[in-house]
């Protein structure tokens, strides 16, 4: 693969950010999860901070959301089956991200 023909960069742009792949990563093991359900397992994150995120990820086709026509509305958020191919790619990050982690001494 030529340098400039390089799509590393366009796959980063949808994933960077501190907090996408924890989102994919809980969207992927839990399944659907409401705004409110995705914000509880992530105590550090901002309600702001998710929506944009989540928004940035839907825009991309990468999670689907669902709005529920209730009183207050219900919002769902999944992985779409575009965002489906990703999963291998989270695995192998996350695999070298802690095979790193041990070399550096920050895991044992």
């Amino acid at each position: 693969m030529e340098a400039e023909q390089c799509k590393v960069e366009e796959a980063l742009g949808i994933l960077v950010g501190k907090w996408k792949p924890i989102i994919l990563l809980h969207l992927f093991n839990e399944g659907t999860l409401r705004f409110s359900e995705l914000k509880r397992l992530m105590p550090g994150i901002t309600q702001k901070m998710l929506t944009k995120q989540l928004r940035e990820l839907e825009e991309e086709d990468i999670v689907d959301r669902n709005v529920f026509p209730e009183v207050p509305p219900r919002v769902e958020y999944s992985i779409s089956e575009y965002g489906k191919s990703l999963q291998t790619v989270l695995n192998t990050m996350h695999e070298w991200g802690t095979a790193h982690a041990i070399r550096k001494g920050k895991l044992k």
